[in-house]
């Protein structure tokens, strides 16, 4: 049986920009992953709407894995965000990401998300699963500029972190679990 993947994307915001990259990577993969996966494609660039529609679609789903995805352009490599910013409040991803990134060949990781809708909605799903005591395994992906000479490895890079993601036993239970647990019990 397969796991739940959720993997996000947003559309274009600058008027320079004919596509997305993190969209463009997930529309070649639909065409080629070999099993099924759910996504929410081309969110908005706005920072109530982005989070609050993955939010959404997160909970609806019961995502076991939730990868999101942005565009930076001025990178060269696919970046794996390590934490996300707001404010004051710093929350730490706390995957092995090292283990997750080992032997990448145009992976790294990243320790800084920005300061725009990629961090905030970042921000909020790493939140919400510490709020909630949840234990899927969630991360942010900033994807570079796609080209003929990147776009195979890139791809490539990408299909094996889904895979490794999807291949990392969930804990027997959360918090989350527990409360209900604890409530039919209850009854």
């Amino acid at each position: 049986m397969f796991k739940k993947i959720l993997l996000t994307s947003f559309t274009i915001w600058k008027a320079h920009h004919t596509s997305n990259s993190s969209d463009d990577l997930l529309e070649m993969l639909s065409q080629t992953h070999p099993y099924p996966l759910h996504y929410l494609r081309k969110l908005p660039v706005d920072f109530q709407l982005a989070p609050r529609q993955v939010l959404d679609r997160f909970r609806e789903l019961l995502s076991e894995v939730t990868i999101l995805c942005g565009m930076a352009e001025e990178r060269s490599e696919l970046h794996v965000e390590s934490q996300a910013v707001v404010g004051e409040e710093v929350i730490i991803n706390d995957l092995d990401l090292q283990a997750l990134t080992a032997g990448l060949a145009i992976t790294e990781i990243s320790y800084d998300a920005g300061r725009f809708v990629c961090n905030e909605l970042y921000y909020r799903m790493l939140k919400h699963h510490r709020d909630e005591g949840l234990v899927q395994p969630c991360v942010f992906v900033h994807i570079p500029r796609l080209t003929e000479e990147n776009r195979q490895p890139i791809m490539e890079d990408f299909q094996t972190l889904i895979q490794r993601l999807s291949a990392l036993p969930l804990p027997a239970i959360s918090k989350q679990s527990a409360r209900l647990e604890v409530s039919a019990e209850g009854r």
